[in-house]
């Protein structure tokens, strides 16, 4: 064991590491002079002769973070050690991406490490990555859960850089997706049923962490990712990747709901809202030959609604219209996030029918006792799906040629700005997507 002179006294370790404590504790300034950095270097070895395989690299990292804690998960990327004779080896990616640093500040080219790939690793060159709403309230911090400083992005495609050692089922130059997270327990009983998103320890793709607790995940509004294979989705050869962006979030957000309530040619299906969710769920439901029924607040909708695929249109404003449609629909879809009054979808349901809402409106669904109890309806919601159904929906999607309506934009923190305000007005058909593969030059 080094002696204890060649570490200067960092911070506490978990117990859980070898049993091995260092109780010492000083304040850490932001940056580090070069004697600091040599001091940490050999505390970095020296913790890694303890057994805790932690790389010179990231004990810097996780310094400069102001990082209180390390266990097991702070592997090297290949799983190895990193020791005074083997640290010329690559140790991480150098990777640039588009940053924000608070709620009211601009983006701004932000550089970042992606770790090398670990034998279950998949490294991606990002070409394309859709801006999702929820990109919007994270940056914006409108659910009060921001991190800073954050990378958006999870409806990220690209071409597969690298793979590890125990990869099996993507090799080098394959077309690959990345969705709304990036890791789970994989332990748990909604793992085991295929309910990754549900899972308790899952990692969002970014404003998230790492199974670890402590290491940032950032997402794919950058120019490389690296991700465990488990959280990979295969893009079919014959959708272009960047009107298949969208669909690793709006495309499973749709599709999952739809297969949960067997959705098919005796389903009278309502879409409520035809905006980037709406839209891709009017095709899906047309593909799995339901009755598709728009309702929207526009009558201006109508004939996009009728291209997309849809059999009928209501206007929500409309009483008339609606009352007539009253017990006729099966299964609503709800996609907005806005706050409306439900009361009028769910007198659409048959008996029995049900509700679902993929939206996440601010404020509490208002529906009367009445109602539930003649009507007896399920009222329910959706999240996202795990990666087993992920990639059966790319599947159905290959299958049936079925893309999002997309508007492609040029990465820069200009357009990114832009774009935002104009998904805030509903002023775009139907998706914006990054053209990251330009982006950084």
């Amino acid at each position: 064991m080094p002696p204890r002179t060649h570490y200067v006294p960092y911070t506490t370790l978990n117990s859980d590491v070898n049993n091995t404590v260092m109780n010492d504790r000083v304040d850490r300034p932001t940056k580090f002079s070069k004697d600091e950095e040599h001091h940490l270097e050999q505390a970095a070895l020296a913790l890694q002769e303890w057994g805790v395989p932690l790389s010179i690299d990231e004990f810097l990292n996780l310094a400069k973070q102001y990082a209180l804690s390390f266990n097991r998960s702070h592997l090297f990327s290949n799983g190895t050690p990193t020791t005074a004779s083997n640290t010329t080896s690559p140790i991480s990616i150098a990777a640039k991406a588009y940053a924000v640093d608070s709620e009211s500040t601009p983006f701004k080219l932000f550089n970042l490490e992606r770790r090398m790939p670990a034998a279950d690793d998949v490294v991606i060159r990002i070409h394309y990555c859709g801006i999702c709403h929820t990109d919007i309230h994270q940056v914006y911090n409108e659910w009060h859960s921001s991190k800073y400083p954050m990378v958006p992005g999870h409806e990220i495609t690209g071409i597969v850089e690298q793979v590890g050692s125990s990869v099996k089922h993507f090799r080098v130059g394959d077309t690959a997706g990345v969705g709304c997270m990036v890791d789970s327990c994989r332990k748990c009983h909604l793992c085991k049923k295929d309910a990754e998103q549900n899972c308790l320890d899952s990692c969002l793709t970014y404003n998230s962490t790492e199974l670890d607790k402590v290491t940032p995940t950032y997402g794919g509004y950058s120019n490389i990712i690296t991700v465990k294979e488990h959280f990979v989705c295969k893009i079919p050869k014959n959708l272009p990747l960047d009107a298949a962006a969208p669909l690793l979030c709006a495309g499973i957000t749709l599709y999952s709901p739809l297969r949960r309530y067997k959705a098919d040619k005796n389903t009278r299906l309502a879409i409520v809202g035809l905006g980037g969710l709406g839209h891709i769920g009017v095709k899906l439901g047309a593909a799995m030959d339901a009755h598709v029924t728009v309702i929207s607040t526009s009558e201006s909708k109508r004939d996009d609604a009728m291209k997309l695929g849809a059999k009928a249109f209501l206007v929500s404003k409309d009483n008339e219209q609606m009352k007539a449609a009253e017990n006729s629909i099966d299964l609503i879809i709800d996609t907005v996030s806005a706050p409306h009054d439900v009361a009028p979808l769910i007198n659409l349901l048959k008996f029995e029918g049900v509700y679902c809402a993929i939206g996440a409106p601010t404020k509490p669904l208002e529906i009367g006792a009445f109602t539930l109890l003649t009507k007896r309806p399920t009222i329910t919601g959706s999240l996202i799906g795990g990666m087993k159904e992920t990639q059966e929906m790319l599947d159905f999607c290959g299958k049936h040629n079925i893309t999002c309506d997309i508007e492609k934009i040029e990465a820069t923190p200009e357009t990114i700005k832009a774009a935002y305000d104009r998904t805030v007005k509903a002023d775009v058909k139907y998706r914006f997507v990054l053209d990251i593969l330009n982006a950084f030059k």
